[in-house]
């Protein structure tokens, strides 16, 4: 189903929420595969995890002492490549697949945890430091959370252009630019002190989010380096909620990004098929970690102060109580939506509300809600509009059109169970008209 988007500078980008089709980066397609993963590719996995852990450190490193992020990351990016290849040559032909991801998993690269950004005991964490460093007021707004995503977290300019919905020529020159600007204007590369973290929260909690929704794009769970980067983000957003515990919008992330993972295990059945929110068996969704979340949201709402997480985190927690419940709630979860929107104006989340109206008043009033932002060119390639298109289309009985748009949505899905879980209701809709 369609997923929630959340504001990041007047940007945009999908996360979590369960409507028709998980949202996919629309250039990594078929990048997931039906069946296990072999040993050489838990082993890659696996490597490629440990390379993104140590990516921070070696980028500090230099960068703190340079001052030039981009002659930084071309250093690491060789010591990278050379780390990979040793480590997946030395897995490479073992017979106990099983265990090479754990093992890799285990290794590190030596760098000390206290050099790289300097020895500041106000950010424990090295790789949330340089988060907080990346994150400079003098660094234009729009470019600090995809800097983030880039330097620190390992993401290529292609899949980052993905998740804020432009191309990735676009963003490449973004990125390019940003660096070049950081280099000329001599903006300090440093570890922010505690009293200089709120000015810089916005950008990293939006690169956090971001972080955990391209390791949410893993549904079956078997991409090793995916699985970490959620798990990671996680991780992240709970030690910033340590040193901001006055911070409500952290918890909101916090509290977010846990019940979407409570969901993780329900999200494919015993053969490896996608299975959406509606049809999830619930008993799968870890209990624990749902209650955590709703107690997170909750010491989030007791501070008076709202944000577009803590509403992000409103529909998550009103999904999971129309499903344990069995009670319809679409009037709650429309006007959490007119809330959001208020927020954080989104043609993403506009076409989230507009599914939230067909389930309250019909398809015909869902459709019309979608028209309102049916232009937005960054809609032309967002997969889980065109799925959304396609499903209010079909109830409306429009079966033709609805056929054209599962054919877009069909071609922009990059993960193998969700096209199937398309193609099924496409030639469902197919089998209807020639009936």
């Amino acid at each position: 189903m369609v997923d929630v988007a959340i504001e990041v500078n007047g940007d945009w980008r999908t996360v979590t929420g369960d409507w028709f089709g998980e949202s996919m980066s629309r250039d990594d397609r078929d990048s997931t595969t039906d069946g296990a993963q072999t040993g050489g590719q838990q082993a890659r996995a696996a490597a490629e995890a440990v390379a993104r852990r140590s990516y921070g450190k070696l980028v500090a490193f230099l960068a703190a002492r340079t001052r030039d992020v981009a002659a930084a990351e071309d250093a690491q990016g060789w010591l990278l490549t050379v780390a990979r290849r040793k480590v997946i040559d030395m897995y490479r032909g073992q017979r106990r697949d099983e265990h090479a991801g754990d093992e890799l998993r285990g290794l590190g690269f030596g760098l000390d945890e206290g050099s790289a950004a300097g020895d500041v005991p106000a950010i424990p964490d090295q790789r949330l430091a340089l988060v907080f460093a990346c994150a400079h007021p003098a660094i234009e707004a729009n470019i600090r959370a995809p800097l983030i995503l880039q330097v620190v977290m390992g993401l290529d300019a292609k899949r980052i252009a993905s998740a804020f919905l432009t191309s990735p020529a676009a963003m490449g020159k973004r990125l390019v630019r940003a660096k070049e600007k950081i280099r000329q204007a001599g903006i300090p590369f440093r570890v922010p002190e505690r009293e200089e973290l709120g000015e810089r929260l916005d950008a990293v909690l939006g690169a956090i989010y971001g972080a955990f929704a391209e390791g949410w794009t893993d549904l079956a769970g078997t991409d090793g380096a995916r699985r970490d980067l959620a798990e990671e983000a996680i991780f992240l957003c709970r030690v910033v909620t340590e040193l901001l515990p006055g911070e409500p919008e952290a918890l909101g992330l916090l509290g977010l990004m846990r019940h979407a993972e409570a969901r993780r295990r329900a999200r494919r059945d015993s053969h490896g098929q996608y299975v959406p929110l509606a049809e999830q068996d619930f008993a799968l969704w870890d209990a624990a970690m749902i209650a955590e979340a709703e107690a997170l949201l909750r010491r989030a709402s007791g501070m008076g102060s709202i944000g577009r997480y803590q509403f992000e985190g409103a529909l998550q927690s009103a999904h999971v109580h129309r499903r344990r419940a069995g009670v319809a709630n679409w009037g709650e979860v429309v006007q959490l939506y007119d809330a959001l929107m208020a927020v954080a104006d989104s043609p993403v989340v506009a076409v989230n509300r507009a599914l939230a109206i067909a389930e309250l008043h019909g398809a015909g009033p869902g459709l019309a809600a979608m028209q309102e932002v049916a232009g937005d060119p960054r809609l032309a390639e967002y997969q889980p509009y065109w799925a959304a298109r396609a499903e209010l289309l079909a109830r409306a009985g429009a079966r033709g059109e609805a056929r054209a748009a599962y054919e877009m949505a069909i071609g922009l899905e990059r993960d193998a169970a969700v096209r199937r879980w398309l193609q099924q209701r496409q030639a469902a809709l197919t089998h209807t008209i020639e009936s």
